[in-house]
């Protein structure tokens, strides 16, 4: 059974990457939702896909910024976060064979040491990274990652010199995927997004470290494509040059993550006994719903919140009340308000359902049915 060990009420968003999710699933238009659970909770944490909008990003003061896959090790009880006033980041930068592209990633970096003072330094990979995007017979974006031997040589040699790795480097794409992700807005997942994932969680996996990335554009002629006026979700994507000041500020305060077994027990280490609940799409299965499953973490699955995924999650064998499903994030944050004022959210509802009363027999068969409705009070 799950304990929720503290008196605080911390939540856990996800929207998964590649899954073409209606909401969260552009350039960080899940951002104002996040905005609103934040608002409902002491802690909420979330993770780039949900919040990243290439030169933009407006995230609560009480929210955790996390690698997707980080949150599942916490989900699953083997890891735990804990706050910091700042990290060190190593920024790598693709070798690109236009160096233009490179100046503007530097320059992105300065801007940000300039502005809101982060603690960066750049490393420029050399040979860069091959990353290609590509799409699953379900229409999920995957990908694939190599010439890996560059990245983790820099990040060995550097080791102990930072507290978290930002990578800006070149997805392959056909180049129409440019003009078609603008031009069929709604209708193409990003094929970004799905990669980059893979690369960010073997990055926080294998050094225990925040990670996060973001694309380099391949050439000159991409830079130049007219999208004329775009819909507002990717807006953010069509007037950003290098993609990076989302996840340089996002990273900049990224939480610790705990892996030995004694400091996951210091009061200042937020675990899976601190989690109140989870709040996903609907349809949505993968390690972190599992995981909360196991956990007895209640789950609260948003319709509205469309994507590929074709799951039915009441087929799974949920504990009594654990399972919420609500129509929308308004919703959402009013689920997580009932449940953090200790209030079982079915109360709030009409019809208010008959009571269920047990009646154990002699050789202890139990039946149960509800209490007749002309015995309410």
């Amino acid at each position: 059974m799950h304990w929720d060990l503290t008196d605080l009420f911390n939540a856990v968003m996800l929207v998964p990457t590649g899954i073409g999710s209606e909401i969260g699933g552009h350039a960080g238009d899940a951002m104002p939702a996040a905005t609103l659970l934040a608002a409902a909770c002491d802690t909420l944490i979330t993770h780039p896909n949900v919040v990243n909008a290439s030169d933009v990003i407006e995230i609560a003061p009480n929210t955790l910024y996390v690698e997707g896959s980080v949150i599942s090790r916490l989900l699953m009880g083997t890891i735990g976060l804990q706050k910091v006033r700042a990290n060190r980041l190593l920024v790598l930068v693709d070798d690109h064979r236009d160096k233009y592209f490179v100046d503007a990633a530097v320059n992105s970096v300065s801007a940000a040491r300039a502005s809101y003072g982060v603690d960066a330094k750049v490393a420029v990979l050399s040979p860069p990274l091959r990353m290609e995007a590509r799409y699953t017979d379900s229409r999920r974006a995957i990908g694939i990652v190599d010439h890996l031997d560059s990245l983790w040589d820099v990040l060995a040699k550097d080791s102990g010199s930072y507290d978290a790795v930002a990578i800006s480097s070149q997805i392959s794409v056909p180049f129409d995927y440019h003009e078609d992700y603008f031009e069929k807005a709604g209708e193409m997942i990003n094929p970004w997004g799905g990669v980059e994932a893979m690369l960010t969680h073997a990055i926080s996996q294998h050094l225990n470290v925040p990670s996060a990335h973001s694309p380099m554009l391949e050439s000159r002629e991409v830079a130049n494509l007219d999208s004329g006026i775009v819909d507002p979700r990717m807006a953010a994507e069509a007037v950003s040059l290098t993609f990076l000041q989302c996840i340089l500020k996002g990273l900049q305060k990224s939480p610790r993550i705990v892996s030995d077994d004694s400091a996951m027990n210091h009061s200042s280490v937020l675990t899976a006994a601190d989690v109140s609940c989870l709040v996903i799409p609907d349809k949505c299965i993968g390690l972190p719903t599992l995981a909360a499953l196991e956990q007895e973490i209640p789950v609260i699955a948003v319709r509205e919140n469309k994507n590929v995924m074709r799951n039915d999650l009441t087929k799974l064998p949920w504990a009594r009340g654990q399972l919420h499903i609500v129509e929308n994030y308004w919703e959402a944050a009013g689920m997580m308000i009932a449940m953090r004022a200790g209030i079982d959210p079915v109360s709030v509802q009409r019809p208010l359902a008959a009571t269920e009363v047990e009646a154990v027999q002699s050789d202890d068969t139990t039946v149960t049915k509800p209490v007749p409705q002309s015995s309410r009070s």
